[in-house]
């Protein structure tokens, strides 16, 4: 095919003739078999005296029945004090989908909200790497850029690395943060912000375009007055704005809140799940 190179499929692929070995773990329900899987680890675990942790990243993005199968092993394994742990981390409505996975997942789990980072600890990230290659920030410059992330880990990040490209000497200043801030948010207005708005409908735009607007003017009535803060909006406000019935919101709200654009913090409210989303959004075109 004019020499060009085979693709993948086309590849020639050995094919396995060891016959398989039936046992435990695989009756093929995942419920019952992900309990004995972990199940039988914990087992060897305790054997050789040492335990197992199974980490899992973006946990609510896995489907009911991994969720529902998850949940089960972890209460087999808690009955038995098996030397085995999960630790899961998602975005704020993960509580909501084990729950809905199973009923006892409120009390077979210890939630732990990890928030934005503190003054104190943003200024480290920024300033221990700095001190291993001898460079220095001014007080100025640390305020500056917590100022412009927020705290938010990606966004220290991004503004980090943005002033770090630009600061021609050390101590970098707050000039120089002022100087990269703009090669900071056109990196995450197209990688990180964008690539969130593109996974949106246009129904479920609409509805946080809406979120923008409203989040803004409630952070003004609770006497903030700063753009890269969204507040909470409640989900009535925003059925009125959009001159619609909250019941037919429902299926917009909801895809987003999958989506993790968005999550419900309480009951009648949503909110984004990244800080500046609002900001963003109110600065695209309709």
């Amino acid at each position: 095919r004019g020499g060009a190179a085979p693709k993948l499929r086309d590849r020639w692929q050995p094919g396995i003739d060891v016959p398989a070995s039936s046992g435990r773990a695989d009756s093929g329900d995942i419920e019952i078999d992900l309990v004995e899987l972990l199940t039988d680890a914990a087992a060897v675990a305790s054997d050789v005296g040492t335990g197992v942790a199974i980490f899992i990243d973006e946990m609510q993005d896995l489907g009911p029945e991994d969720v529902s199968a998850l949940c089960a092993a972890c209460h087999e394994l808690s009955q038995i004090g098996a030397p085995l742990i999960v630790v899961g981390a998602g975005l704020p409505h993960l509580p909501a989908v084990l729950s809905a996975a199973k009923s006892y997942s409120e009390r077979l789990f210890r939630y732990q909200r990890i928030d934005r980072l503190d003054r104190i600890a943003a200024d480290q990230a920024l300033c221990a790497p700095a001190e291993r290659e001898e460079v220095e920030y001014e007080p100025k410059a640390l305020d500056l850029l917590y100022e412009k992330s927020g705290g938010y880990p990606y966004f220290v990040q991004a503004y980090g690395k943005a002033t770090w490209d630009h600061a021609p000497r050390s101590p970098i200043t707050a000039a120089d943060v002022r100087v990269a801030a703009p090669e900071a948010e056109a990196e995450l207005a197209v990688g990180f912000f964008g690539s969130r708005f593109e996974r949106a409908t246009p129904a479920e735009r609409e509805y946080m375009r809406a979120m923008a607007t409203l989040s803004l003017v409630e952070a003004e009535a609770g006497g903030t007055v700063r753009d890269d803060m969204d507040a909470a909006v409640p989900t009535a406000e925003i059925a009125r704005a959009l001159g619609r019935k909250p019941a037919s919101l429902s299926p917009a709200r909801d895809a987003l809140i999958k989506k993790g654009l968005i999550y419900s913090g309480e009951r009648g409210t949503v909110a984004f799940t990244v800080p500046h989303f609002g900001r963003y959004l109110r600065t695209q075109p309709a």
